[in-house]
């Protein structure tokens, strides 16, 4: 394969805003589909996190799709959703953002673990990862599901081969993480914006 499993995703991310800085809904949405082959890769420890990946992205997709000029922008699916007093609803595109932002950010902080700590197994760095990032979002059941899926995370040294194709893996790795992890800061202060940051799983 041509350079890494991450150099669609960080190709992509170059298009991620408008020419005035704002988020555009179809971009941002793709780059995260481009994370899922990379998700793919681990084997059944990412199950529940890549299916719930999923389903946020056809949720809000299946909305930018039926008005593509109305949410062109990814923040208008929450202005339009805030102002019909829908925003919390669990199953709201509000809430898709969300929590789709959050599996993302704790993909930055395992990729982040994984280039800086590299004496660090896949489980090692996706257990600290989970703790920064999804832990205190998530009630009992949806924690005790990860915990045991993570147990079945493959052996390092053979998943960084298969991800590393014949490009600079470490160094896409850190380019993936620097360069999204500001993107996806500015949805969180966003949300935070109109009191929809701290939602928790239903």
């Amino acid at each position: 394969m041509e350079g890494t499993l991450f150099s669609p995703a960080l190709e992509g991310m170059k298009h991620v805003k408008s020419e005035h800085g704002e988020l555009m809904t179809k971009p941002f949405l793709e780059v995260c589909k481009l994370v899922l082959p990379i998700l793919d890769k681990f084997g059944a420890a990412m199950t529940v996190v890549k299916s719930d990946i999923n389903g946020n992205i056809s949720r809000l997709e299946s909305k930018y799709n039926d008005n593509t000029s109305r949410f062109n922008y990814l923040y208008s699916f929450v202005q339009a959703e805030v102002e019909i007093k829908t925003a919390k609803s669990s199953s709201s595109c509000t809430n898709g953002l969300l929590w789709l932002t959050r599996a993302m950010d704790f993909i930055v902080v395992l990729f982040h673990n994984l280039a800086q700590h590299q004496d660090w197994s896949i489980s090692q760095a996706c257990n600290d990862s989970y703790a920064k990032t999804l832990k205190k979002w998530h009630g009992w059941l949806a924690s005790s599901s990860f915990t045991v899926a993570i147990k079945l995370a493959p052996d390092r040294k053979k998943f960084m081969e298969v991800i590393g194709g014949n490009g600079d893996i470490y160094g896409d790795m850190e380019k993936f993480c620097t360069t999204f992890s500001p993107i996806l800061q500015q949805i969180h202060k966003f949300l935070a914006s109109v009191g929809l940051d701290g939602m928790k799983a239903s």
